[in-house]
């Protein structure tokens, strides 16, 4: 039989699909964070090429017919970083004795959109770990807006809102700040109650400042001002990439698919974005997705095959 595989990779979990020829999945997975940009592209190649082990129940991959692999992982739409990428897992499947007839790397937007609009035009909104948008004109031309990443980028995402969180933090320290339930959420959390705490848990132990976010929507909830005011500073910041698309792609009307945990989901953020949205650009119509980012990379696995 004849196979496709499909991965999502992102900084907090892998999502791996295995379909037949016809795009039909037979069965999914998860496992390890696979963001190379975060790990290394070995690592990566291992936790990508580990969630095959739960397929071998349904084939022997030493003996089975893959045609197409399609891996989406963030910042893979540069074509270094995809060939870094797809290098390491090439070189650690052949030492598994696993044999792809055919394997691309592509970034995690493209089967993100693929995935919401079923190779319709539209774009695709992501604000997880990082921020972009993505998109598709009716004559299949591509477009995107953001994606720079944490140091000179990524408003909206993960990573500034828990940025901000923190700088919110250390000038509660300094005395500059008013009280915010913030700081005592993130004292609960990470055992920072000082401002030596924090310089230590951010700059020597390595502090995953994008899962502080969620510190935030949880403050939120709770009314804190400094947590609302944080939210609505990201998500005009993720209006502006809206409106910057709607300008390279020279149209008044846009679909747009949400994505990315911060919006994706339900919470006082993507409430803010939509409520936005509906009033600064009443032309924007917010999509659900048709299906998820790893079943994008399944239909483009497909669309490879059959050109």
């Amino acid at each position: 039989m004849k196979y496709l595989i499909g991965f999502d990779c992102g900084a907090t979990k892998t999502e791996c699909a295995l379909a037949d020829i016809d795009g039909n999945i037979i069965c999914s997975a998860s496992g390890k964070p696979s963001n190379y940009l975060v790990i290394g592209a070995d690592n990566a190649a291992r936790n990508i090429l580990s969630l095959l082990d739960k397929f071998k129940n349904e084939l022997d991959f030493t003996r089975a017919e893959i045609e197409k692999v399609v891996i989406g992982a963030a910042g893979a739409g540069r074509k270094d970083d995809a060939e870094r990428l797809l290098k390491a897992v090439t070189d650690s499947a052949s030492v598994k004795g696993i044999i792809f007839k055919s394997i691309t790397v592509i970034g995690d937007s493209q089967i993100a959109l693929e995935g919401a609009f079923s190779e319709k035009p539209g774009c695709i909104l992501i604000a997880g770990t990082g921020s972009i948008i993505y998109g598709k004109d009716k004559e299949g031309n591509f477009f995107r807006a953001g994606g720079f990443g944490r140091l000179i980028g990524d408003e909206g995402s993960g990573y500034s809102i828990g940025r901000k969180a923190l700088q919110a933090a250390a000038g509660f320290f300094d005395g500059k700040v008013e009280k915010t339930l913030i700081v005592k959420l993130i004292s609960d959390k990470y055992f920072i109650n000082t401002s030596d705490d924090l310089i230590s848990k951010v700059y020597k132990q390595d502090l995953d400042i994008a899962s502080v976010a969620q510190i935030v929507l949880t403050a939120a909830e709770e009314g804190d001002k400094i947590a609302l005011n944080i939210l609505d500073e990201e998500s005009d910041q993720l209006i502006e990439l809206i409106k910057a698309m709607m300008k390279k792609m020279n149209t008044e009307e846009l679909n747009v698919s949400p994505a990315g945990s911060l919006i994706s989901n339900k919470n006082d953020y993507s409430d803010m974005l939509l409520k936005k949205i509906n009033t600064y650009l009443p032309s924007v119509k917010v999509i659900k997705p048709e299906h998820s980012p790893v079943e994008g990379a399944i239909i483009i696995a497909k669309e490879m095959l059959n050109d």
